[in-house]
């Protein structure tokens, strides 16, 4: 007030209140109305919550997506049988993007047969699974003080889906990505595995996502899965 010339008069005649309101907030440290308290800052030049931090608000917590079904605090807690029952319910596309996830296999023997039947039915399928020979791979063992076991896991989901090369509506690939997140899509749901630095997948968070409207959590993923395709190779019966 001093800098800019006012008094209380002056200031209270501004922004409509009585002078001795002003002498409150300059003397004993009231705090206005906030449309007050707007109006007088605007006056004076000065950030309102500078004058009066008793009116800073929290901002309010952000809403959770409408697209997140379920999170899990770590994959073992996830049912095998919920990512089968994923696959199985999709009727256009199915992607998978994992290091190995020998896991699915393991818990269902049939996957393989599985994954036939919905690429006969129409499906799209796409897996991409860890390159063994690649040094994202191979660091990403190190950094789970898993030593070569990540790359003796690559090469056994490589084995586990060789039978899958060459069926119309199957794609098998191969890529040396650091691997962020592995993705389970199933038509317009997802299972998300986030990775966390030290940690072996089991270990790290799922969440079950469903997609509700273009450019959300869902897309993002989705195109992170077809940015890293487009870097995969393409594994053929030969290789």
């Amino acid at each position: 007030m001093a800098a800019g010339g006012w008094t209380h008069a002056t200031l209270a005649a501004k922004v409509d209140v009585d002078p001795k309101s002003v002498e409150r907030w300059v003397n004993l440290g009231r705090t206005p109305r906030r449309s007050t308290a707007m109006r007088a800052a605007e006056t004076l030049g000065e950030d309102v919550h500078a004058l009066w931090p008793a009116l800073r608000q929290a901002r309010p917590a952000r809403a959770v997506s409408p697209e997140l079904v379920a999170l899990h605090e770590q994959r073992a807690n996830v049912p095998a049988t919920a990512f089968v029952d994923l696959i199985t319910r999709a009727t256009e596309q199915i992607d998978v993007l994992v290091y190995a996830a020998v896991f699915l296999h393991e818990a269902n023997p049939r996957l393989n047969e599985l994954l036939k039947e919905r690429a006969a039915e129409g499906c799209a399928i796409r897996i991409a699974i860890g390159d063994a020979d690649s040094p994202n791979v191979q660091h990403r063992g190190q950094e789970e003080k898993f030593g070569h076991g990540i790359e003796s896991r690559c090469r056994l989901a490589l084995m586990h889906y060789r039978p899958l090369i060459g069926v119309p509506g199957i794609e098998i690939r191969t890529h040396g990505t650091t691997l962020y997140n592995s993705l389970y899509r199933a038509d317009e749901e997802m299972l998300v595995n986030a990775h966390v630095w030290g940690v072996n997948a089991y270990g790290a968070p799922v969440w079950h996502l469903r997609r509700d409207a273009r450019g959300g959590m869902f897309d993002t993923y989705a195109e992170s899965f077809n940015a890293v395709w487009a870097t995969a190779k393409p594994v053929t019966e030969e290789a």
